[in-house]
């Protein structure tokens, strides 16, 4: 329901692994890429293609009552290639997306006023960045992505005891389109600095800043009449209304991050992240009911390998994660800032130089209070990460 309000609900950007840490930026290797800072790319040794999708089984309740929601989206498409002391990455990922359906009921005089409320969509982006080693221990890196999609909001209001009654009003229906389209661009600076032989400490920078996306909306207005058994809808004398183009604002982001750990055998670190967005605004300027304030993200995590190289036990190579996050998403209702934390495991299960990371977060956004509603849900996270060297030369023709 909370992606009813500004670009939508904004999707976690990083790989499955990433998300199996608390979504740590810095926590990346050589064959494995690491979306959260374009910095990581200069650090590829092999040619990598990642693939994700996470499963989300979702309990949505308010003080009376509660439903059940699931979905499936692919979380990102992308190619990594090494070149030296460069690294390149390109690819397809949702940025945010829309998906609701909300009814309330309302009996008056007998009489029983229904108001429906559904919304489809999302925001895709397509990016390409690269990366520079500057030495062993510093890399810088920057992406630039392109926004695109499509969102539909649909509202309906009817009397469900005068369906087919001729002398009651019809009801009414109102239809909202947005064509939404921008650039925006992402930075990144890593850090590695070896205290001994065996400890390592990592550090990250990244940085977004503000960009404004186009929005082309359209309205349509029409009375209609409903069949609450079938579905069924009756459009009467529809109206295109001229409604106002709105920019989008994405807001700026900037993130720190730190950690220690051992290559190839443990990591521990925080991050946290800061979000101007009290500057973002809803598709519609009639819509009212919802403000904005500057948000943040706090996440700690990290992984233990019991033994890389292992031969002998398969379960010693396996990579073993997890993490926690505390959001305030800068998401104001009634009042209300609406926050967002979870808990996360994950494995990562290596075969040759890939791996299949398999991760589930359990979390919480929103509140009962205030005549909100709270989401209590449960994603399931598998990614592919397939490494291999590219444009070998032939040994034998």
């Amino acid at each position: 329901p909370y992606s009813f309000y500004g670009l939508g609900d904004v999707k976690f950007r990083g790989t499955e692994d990433a998300r199996a840490m608390g979504g740590l930026s810095f926590a990346g290797d050589s064959i494995s890429l690491n979306l959260l800072n374009p910095a990581s790319y200069a650090s590829l040794k092999l040619t990598s293609f990642g693939i994700g999708s996470t499963s989300n089984f979702n309990n949505i309740s308010n003080s009376e009552t509660s439903e059940k929601a699931k979905r499936t989206t692919l979380d990102y498409l992308a190619v990594g290639i090494p070149a030296g002391k460069f690294g390149a990455a390109f690819g397809l990922m949702p940025y945010s997306a829309v998906g609701y359906k909300i009814e309330n009921t309302i009996t008056e005089n007998d009489l029983t006023r229904n108001k429906r409320f559904t919304g489809i969509g999302n925001i895709n982006r397509v990016f390409i960045g690269a990366g520079y080693s500057l030495s062993p221990n510093f890399s810088f890196g920057a992406d630039v992505q392109y926004n695109f999609g499509t969102v539909e909001n649909e509202a309906k209001e009817f009397v469900s005891d005068a369906i087919f009654q001729d002398d009651v009003q019809l009801g009414t229906r109102e239809r909202n389109t947005s064509n939404i389209t921008g650039l925006s661009a992402n930075i990144g600076f890593l850090y590695q600095k070896s205290f001994n032989e065996k400890m390592n400490f990592y550090s990250s920078l990244t940085y977004s800043p503000e960009s404004k996306l186009k929005s082309i909306n359209d309205r349509n207005i029409a009375t209609a009449t409903y069949n609450p058994i079938t579905g069924t809808e009756f459009v009467n004398d529809p109206r295109d209304i001229d409604v106002d183009d709105t920019k989008l604002v994405l807001p700026s982001k900037l993130s720190f991050g730190a950690g220690i750990g051992e290559t190839n055998k443990w990591l521990i670190g925080t991050e946290i992240t800061f979000l101007n967005s009290s500057n973002q605004n809803n598709r519609f300027n009639d819509n009212t009911n919802a403000t904005f304030e500057n948000s943040q993200k706090y996440a700690i995590g990290g992984y233990y390998i019991p033994k890389y190289d292992s031969f002998s036990n398969y379960l010693n190579k396996i990579v073993y994660r997890a993490g926690f996050r505390y959001e305030k998403t800068g998401l104001v209702i009634n009042d209300q800032s609406i926050n967002d934390y979870g808990m996360n495991f994950g494995i990562g299960l290596p075969v040759t130089y890939s791996k299949i990371n398999i991760g589930v977060e359990f979390g919480k956004r929103g509140t009962t209070s205030n005549g909100l509603i709270e989401e209590n849900y449960f994603n399931l996270s598998i990614g592919l990460s397939l490494s291999d060297k590219w444009f070998r030369k032939r040994k034998i023709d």
